[in-house]
């Protein structure tokens, strides 16, 4: 079995959002990595202040293309587990063969499912801003407060944008329009996975997500749905976050499939 797990953050976010889940699965002993986006790879403080200019016109592909390198970087084939964008690219993954299980929290819009009423909404601030697609945007605090935390306390909803908030490319969403990365839903290949969905997800709908099920286990190995009713998007790092790291990491420890010497090559 693998001690290696690969935790994958979303838009918005960085490497720093895992700190709970990489320090409560480094306790249980497993080494835990957490690659940055491209060019994401500074505290938030600083990416908001100072973004790099190529964040700019970064888009899905080269994300996943990036994810992709680290995981055969690795010695071992490790346990994907990825939040909103990452859970569309922990499927990414899982479809090029790679990884021995994968739990996509509160996946993002993901090719081949239409999109839910929530996350047409959410999107709008980046498909209303003209010139979005090449610009690098950095998410409002209003946005934060009301859509993308809304469990949060309200008295810490300041100290968590500042702690956590990044610029994202604007082209990360236009490509789900424009240049969608499809994903072969029946592939023999694809190890097991899980999907979570919070009920009060403003973000990624939990419909959406019961959608991307549907279509996932199309494929003949293990798939199962989680529902955590009264979380939001904020799932990893909200009040009662434990809950949904363990559930997370023990499905994936009991259903990955056997570890092989050497991972897949590219399609």
């Amino acid at each position: 079995m693998s001690t290696t797990i690969m935790l994958i953050h979303g838009a918005w976010l960085n490497s720093a959002s895992w700190e709970g889940f990489r320090r409560r699965y480094e306790g249980l002993g497993y080494k835990v990595v957490t690659p940055d986006w491209p060019y994401d790879d500074r505290s938030p403080a600083e990416l908001r202040a100072e973004p790099r200019v190529e964040l700019a016109t970064l888009g899905q592909r080269e994300i996943v293309d990036h994810y992709e390198r680290a995981v055969r970087a690795l010695p071992e084939p490790p346990i994907l587990i990825g939040h909103s964008f990452g859970g569309v690219i922990v499927q990414h993954l899982l479809d090029r063969g790679l990884g021995l299980s994968g739990v996509a929290i509160d996946p993002a819009p993901t090719p081949g499912v239409p999109l839910g009423v929530h996350a047409i909404v959410s999107a709008l601030p980046v498909f209303l801003d003209l010139g979005s697609w090449k610009r690098a945007k950095t998410m409002s605090r209003k946005f934060f407060a009301t859509r993308f935390a809304q469990t949060a306390r309200k008295d810490r909803v300041d100290m968590l944008y500042d702690r956590y908030i990044v610029p994202t490319p604007g082209k990360v969403y236009w490509d789900g329009i424009f240049k969608p990365i499809k994903i072969r839903w029946d592939n023999p290949k694809r190890a097991p996975l899980l999907l979570i969905a919070g009920g009060k997800d403003l973000i990624a709908d939990a419909s959406m997500t019961r959608a991307i099920f549907r279509k996932q286990r199309r494929a003949p190995s293990t798939t199962e749905l989680k529902t955590f009713p009264d979380r939001s998007h904020w799932t990893c790092m909200d009040e009662g976050w434990e809950a949904v790291a363990d559930y997370a990491l023990d499905w994936a420890l009991r259903h990955a499939r056997p570890q092989r010497t050497e991972q897949p090559l590219a399609a």
